[in-house]
């Protein structure tokens, strides 16, 4: 059984006492591959030395995270596009609108997600899309933006039935599910119970959000077992295809095919 931890923060300081081990313990599950999202130009160099230090196990994104986006946030996208001339990454971000925390820099959000979305297209990568408390706006962006040419996930998809229906119907997006899909209170298992295993992939977002039974404590990469049963159970089949399908959505995502 293999399966694709799509959004991990390993290059985190939480990880720094075992990462190796949390890796190892992830590998003896079937979970072989992992897709960091860079955050800003303070993480950077955590997400290269760690993708360089586990080549074809840990992949690298770029990208600017919308709580990130600040005055500066030129500076930052600038970057990320020097990055990119130099190095090689499997996506955009991560990227998005935040309206929980701050709404301070709504309209540089709105920016910065809109020039990255653009340098998906240029570059032919994924585009891995934050959004918290701004669906309507996220929406807003992307239906202007959207073509044949942009395709990503919508990480941490915690939306109603409605919104996952709409971006699915993008035609070129997954919905990321984590561990928020094993809360009693989420609604989101009777949301994916609705939805087609064609459409999903999986993540942990660890070390946040970490799964019941293991709420509130660190979250790590072999939890991922956690969001696949649950998965399983919700639509009474095996994790065996939830597997199957959803390490195949993540490997067409990120063209790990070719």
């Amino acid at each position: 059984m293999e399966l694709i931890d799509t959004h991990t923060h390993l290059f985190l300081e939480e990880f720094n006492d075992d990462r190796g081990q949390i890796i190892k313990e992830a590998q003896g599950k079937g979970i072989n591959r992992f897709f960091l999202p860079n955050i800003d130009s303070g993480s950077i160099d955590s997400v290269m030395k760690l993708s360089k230090e586990f080549p074809g196990i840990c992949y690298p994104m770029i990208g600017l995270h919308p709580t990130s986006v600040k005055e500066n946030y030129i500076e930052e996208l600038d970057l990320v596009v020097e990055y990119l001339k130099n190095d090689k990454f499997y996506g955009i971000g991560e990227t998005g609108i935040d309206l929980y925390w701050d709404k301070t820099f709504i309209t540089q959000q709105e920016e910065a997600f809109r020039f990255q979305i653009e340098l998906a297209k240029q570059n032919a990568l994924p585009i891995i899309i934050h959004v918290r408390d701004s669906f309507d706006e996220v929406f807003e962006i992307v239906d202007k933006l959207n073509g044949n040419n942009l395709n990503g996930i919508f990480h941490c998809f915690s939306g109603n039935y409605e919104q996952a229906q709409k971006i699915i119907g993008y035609g070129g997006f997954k919905l990321g599910i984590g561990g928020v899909v094993t809360f009693k209170n989420s609604g989101l298992a009777e949301i994916v119970s609705k939805i087609g295993l064609e459409h999903l992939v999986l993540e942990t977002d660890s070390p946040y959000l970490a799964p019941v039974p293991y709420r509130g404590k660190r979250n790590k990469s072999s939890y991922l077992i956690e969001i696949a049963t649950k998965i399983a159970e919700v639509k009474g089949i095996s994790i065996e295809e939830v597997a199957m399908r959803t390490t195949e959505n993540a490997k067409e995502v990120f063209k790990l095919f070719k």
